[in-house]
């Protein structure tokens, strides 16, 4: 029990001590532009019926498929205890399958950003 409250004690010295450092050690020199809610370029004054770009989403939906693709291949290594040759075919196919995806968006021309 005293090594239990001796690392609670030290952890919780620890966590203080870096709390107060990242509080008081940086300069900050704020400006207009970043004390302005948007930073993103969007102007927060105009309309807010602009029309969006559809590039954006599709960029979006992009990142989440090959996000996605980790979190599938992820359990292969755990896996080839089991069967290595199943593993390594199924492997195989997701790979190929994302790939001739991000082909296809290639050719289409849906990654150019200007047109």
């Amino acid at each position: 029990m005293n090594i239990i409250m001796l690392m609670l004690f030290f952890t919780l010295t620890i966590s203080i001590i870096l709390m107060t450092t990242a509080f008081w050690l940086p300069i900050s020199y704020p400006d207009t532009e970043k004390l302005s809610p948007y930073e993103c370029g969007f102007d927060p004054l105009g309309s807010a019926r602009l029309p969006f770009s559809i590039r954006f989403f599709l960029i979006a939906i992009l990142f989440l498929l090959f996000d996605l693709e980790i979190a599938l291949l992820l359990p292969t290594p755990w896996a080839t205890q089991m069967i290595p040759t199943n593993m390594l075919i199924w492997s195989i196919i997701i790979l190929l399958l994302l790939t001739f995806g991000l082909a296809y968006e290639w050719i289409q021309g849906g990654l150019d950003w200007a047109e």
